[in-house]
């Protein structure tokens, strides 16, 4: 497989089952215990904005996107990010990141907003929020929660808690 044979595309319906395999094979049963995933039970994630990648009709990794406010920001969650084993370290997740984080500054948001490993999504854009600022509907570690503020917005505007949009 070369990187040329990767085509990425817009998620759709047709996609799901493939994308809960994905998610299943990295982050296993625990997954649903995350803090992260307290918001995403809140409402729906915004499939105009989640991403997957193909290699060969395959689907292999998938990126979600779930409209929040971020205390009063509108902003968007990002995740879950998922690449399947055999794909992994290609730099397809990066790609899938930069893709959704465009889509989403594109579509007006003013942070992207994830809990990950600062020193993977730091070249992404993504910065430590100043601990405390935001808060999780769950235990999550500080140091983890990490935006990519957009469209002028600034970092010490995030503060709050993190919801799901429709729960306002």
């Amino acid at each position: 497989m070369s990187i040329s044979d990767l085509a990425y595309l817009p998620e759709d319906a047709s996609h799901d089952a493939a994308i809960q395999i994905i998610n299943e094979e990295a982050f296993g049963p625990g997954r649903f215990a995350r803090a992260a995933e307290r918001i995403r039970e809140q409402g729906p994630y915004e499939q105009a904005l989640s991403y997957v990648c193909a290699s060969g009709g395959e689907i292999i990794a998938s990126v979600r996107m779930t409209p929040i406010l971020a205390g009063p920001v509108p902003a968007y969650l990002l995740g879950p990010l998922a690449v399947r084993p055999s794909h992994k370290n290609l730099g397809i997740g990066r790609e899938l990141v930069r893709i959704a984080v465009a889509a989403a500054e594109q579509a007006g948001a003013k942070a992207v907003i994830l809990i990950g490993d600062p020193p993977y999504y730091g070249p992404l854009g993504f910065s430590v929020i100043r601990p405390g600022a935001l808060q999780m509907p769950g235990p999550v570690d500080p140091r983890r929660v990490l935006a990519a503020c957009l469209n002028g917005a600034e970092a010490p505007a995030l503060e709050g808690e993190i919801r799901h949009r429709q729960r306002g």
